[in-house]
């Protein structure tokens, strides 16, 4: 398995879950993704990818009166994920 297919699988359950509880755990696990997918070297557009991926799937399956709803979630979910990026971003600004 590709260090790509791990994230895919671990982002799909952890903003499932997000989806269906909003709950804080839930979030904390996408952070944990970002931080892992950082420290593995996958890079931020593999990892938007991964987001987009996982959007589309659910999106897929989901009544067009929900899909707002389901956005939402899912940004608020990606913008955890990527707070990692964010941090290694601004100690790089700040030590260059």
């Amino acid at each position: 398995m590709s260090r790509r297919d791990g994230v895919l699988r671990s982002y799909r359950a952890a903003f499932l879950r997000f989806l269906a509880r909003h709950e804080e755990s839930a979030l904390h696990a996408g952070y944990e993704i970002g931080r892992s997918a950082l420290q593995a070297g996958l890079g931020l557009l593999e990892l938007v990818r991964v987001h987009h991926d996982v959007l589309i799937e659910v999106l897929a399956g989901t009544p067009a009166e929900e899909g707002p709803a389901v956005a939402a979630a899912a940004s608020d979910f990606f913008l955890e994920v990527l707070s990692s990026y964010e941090m290694v971003q601004r100690g790089l600004r700040r030590d260059g």
